[in-house]
């Protein structure tokens, strides 16, 4: 059983920067492929980033493209995502995933996906 906590959440102006973390404890997290998510007050949980489990691999929406990046530091049990240019439209709760992978594997369909953080909270102002 894996538990997954984000962090790094907050709000910031439009434009602006933030850097989420996801730290995995009780699995083996390099065995993991891991997506990041996001939830926007009334509408449904949507696909933001994926990475295979060892980094060599990512994927991301087209609505985030060159502005967001994956990355993993298996070392350190942890998924970051690197969030640029922030826009009002990227307001949501962000949540990581993990699901049991190997090679080159990415996956963007959440209902692929075995384990669930709580989330965590991107606010960005106008």
């Amino acid at each position: 059983q894996v538990q997954l906590v984000e962090s790094g959440g907050g709000l910031v102006q439009a434009g602006g920067s933030l850097r989420l973390s996801c730290t995995a404890s009780g699995g083996t997290f390099r065995s993991y492929a891991m997506g990041w998510f996001r939830q926007a007050p009334g509408k449904e949980r949507e696909f933001v980033a994926a990475i295979s489990w060892t980094g060599g691999r990512t994927y991301y929406a087209d609505s985030v493209k060159g502005r967001f990046t994956i990355s993993r530091e298996n070392a350190k049990n942890t998924v970051y995502l690197q969030i640029n240019s922030l826009k009002p439209e990227d307001t949501a709760v962000y949540y990581c995933a993990a699901k049991p992978a190997y090679g080159g594997s990415y996956y963007y369909n959440l209902k692929e996906y075995d384990y669930w953080g709580q989330g965590t909270q991107v606010t960005v102002s106008s």
